[in-house]
């Protein structure tokens, strides 16, 4: 296998993190750093999805430490389709500050740590998606969030130091929920190994592994911002810098969703809390998209719009069926995209406009057409206007509620399609004030560089390809799913190697839902706390 693959999208960017920082006043340079890395990120998730869809899992153990010993990096399909859209996501938005950054001649940002901490933001996403470990799994978010306390108060004004302190407050609490967790974790199994967890946490008593659930899941709702969690988002995101907003709304909640869907599959598949998280996702859509309506500033709209989104994800987690599954990682990879192009054109229409403001917006279909088409794309996308891809997911998570054909999996059909409905309505009345009514006064004659226009619209493009390869796409995220209910797949690629740290042998690690009675000493060790060594 070509496992000298998966540790790149984490070394690439802390590399080019290094030079950029080195290069202080040199900005052109950085950028350029910056952009090759990136995109050799692209390449490699590219090359680790085409690996793990045809050869199965890659992995590698870090520093040569078997597991679970070690602390091993795995790209299956599912982090693998996440770490290629991330990617993709990343360049786009590098692409447009870069842009910006050349028409604003670099005035009042701070480019000497923009790039450094842009870097060292994506290393930290692809940790997250890669590893094995529970506790390296924190790791890659606190370096994520990390840099992105720094990139959210760039500019140091009043309104983002607040909003940044709203930020760091929320996401500290949830750093320590997720780390009490990690603790009773290895205390009550004596691992943190995620694959060796899928084995051992069915071994403990039934109440510990439903604390052990309780625990990991608030923390990683908070980081998804799943209601009533969810009240952080709309004050923090809209205040930082366009790329900044656009990167955060696409990737930092979704490194929360796949957390959860990560460990609810593969550490706890009894689905105990499953109607807890399908009440969470139904209001979670409603009162999101209600808010969102309720919106007279563009930015705020699309944040609310972002939380009310974020419950269909978690709809189709909570499902916990093969189909359910499928469309909750379809929905992630096309939600992904277009969040991020949406705040990209927002940061245009700011620019062009002097403000997001619907009440002082207007004219700009007379004004600026081309950005009206820009602005129109992934709006009907996000509202699931058929045959685009969020029209393709929505109704692969309808049709996934119908068929689990419970009375609160139907409440949750019916959640979806009113969100769907009240999404159309708010992304119309946004698309009313800001381009058609007449504008309340003349908008500034400001000119839009046609290199800030190039990012916005490949990932606007990005997203009508997921519907254009939206069968190839939904086999794709199917045999993922696959792989989630499964778990043998994730668990033997990670255990076969050498010896487990358990005294149980490789073939027992092939089937990770055996008996534990057949295996030579796994219950004893799980139950007592068992030493990894």
């Amino acid at each position: 296998m070509n496992t000298w693959l998966v540790p790149l999208p984490v070394v690439i960017p802390l590399v080019a993190a290094g030079l950029t920082l080195a290069l202080g006043g040199r900005s052109r340079l950085q950028g350029i750093i910056s952009a090759i890395a990136i995109t050799l990120v692209v390449l490699a998730s590219g090359a680790l999805m085409y690996l793990a869809h045809h050869d199965g899992p890659q992995v590698v153990n870090v520093g040569e430490w078997s597991a679970p010993v070690g602390i091993s990096l795995i790209a299956d399909r599912l982090s693998a389709l996440m770490l290629l859209i991330s990617a993709i996501v990343l360049l786009c938005v590098l692409l447009y500050s870069l842009a910006q950054g050349l028409a604003d001649g670099n005035e009042g940002a701070p480019v000497a740590i923009y790039h450094p901490t842009y870097l060292v933001l994506a290393a930290g996403v692809a940790n997250a998606f890669l590893t094995g470990d529970l506790f390296n799994l924190y790791v890659g978010f606190e370096i994520l969030l990390g840099a992105s306390f720094v990139l959210l108060t760039l500019g140091g004004t009043g309104e983002r130091i607040r909003a940044g302190s709203i930020y760091v407050v929320v996401s500290l609490l949830s750093s320590v929920l997720f780390l009490i967790a990690i603790g009773l974790v290895y205390a009550a199994t004596g691992t943190l190994n995620m694959a060796q967890l899928a084995e051992r946490l069915g071994n403990i008593d039934p109440g510990m592994a439903l604390v052990l659930q309780v625990m990991l899941l608030l923390g990683f709702l908070i980081k998804a911002a799943v209601f009533p969690l969810s009240a952080w988002l709309p004050d923090s995101y809209p205040t930082a810098p366009a790329p900044v907003t656009a990167v955060f709304a696409g990737l930092l909640t979704k490194v929360g969703v796949y957390a959860i869907l990560r460990t609810q599959t593969l550490m706890f598949p009894e689905g105990r809390l499953d109607d807890v998280l399908l009440v969470a996702s139904i209001v979670t859509m409603l009162v999101g998209i209600v808010g969102a309506v309720a919106q007279d500033d563009l930015k705020r709209l699309l944040s609310f719009t972002l939380v009310s989104h974020i419950g269909y994800m978690i709809f189709g987690v909570a499902l916990a069926n093969k189909a359910g599954l499928a469309a909750a990682i379809f929905y992630v990879a096309h939600h992904i995209t277009v969040q991020t192009a949406l705040f990209l054109v927002s940061g245009l229409i700011e620019r062009r406009g002097g403000t997001t403001s619907l009440e002082n917006l207007g004219s700009l279909a007379r004004l600026a057409p081309a950005l009206g088409v820009l602005f129109f794309i992934p709006a009907m996308n996000l509202a699931g206007i058929p045959p685009m891809s969020g029209f393709l997911g929505k109704v692969g998570l309808l049709q996934a509620g119908a068929e689990l054909g419970t009375p609160l999996a139907y409440v949750g059909v019916a959640a979806g399609l009113l969100t769907s409905l009240l999404t159309l309505y708010a992304i119309v009345k946004a698309w009313n004030k800001a381009f058609w009514q007449e504008a309340p006064e003349p908008l500034p004659e400001t000119s839009i560089p046609r290199s800030m226009f190039g990012p916005a619209a490949a990932l606007a493009a990005v997203g009508l390809a997921f519907a254009v390869v939206g069968g190839p796409l939904s086999t794709y995220t199917a045999s993922a799913a696959t792989d989630l209910q499964s778990r043998t797949p994730y668990v033997s690629a990670v255990l076969t190697n050498g010896d487990r740290g358990d005294g149980t042998s490789d073939e027992a690690a092939d089937d990770p839902t055996q008996d534990p009675s057949e295996t030579e000493s796994a219950t004893d060790d799980a139950t007592d706390g068992g030493d990894d060594g």
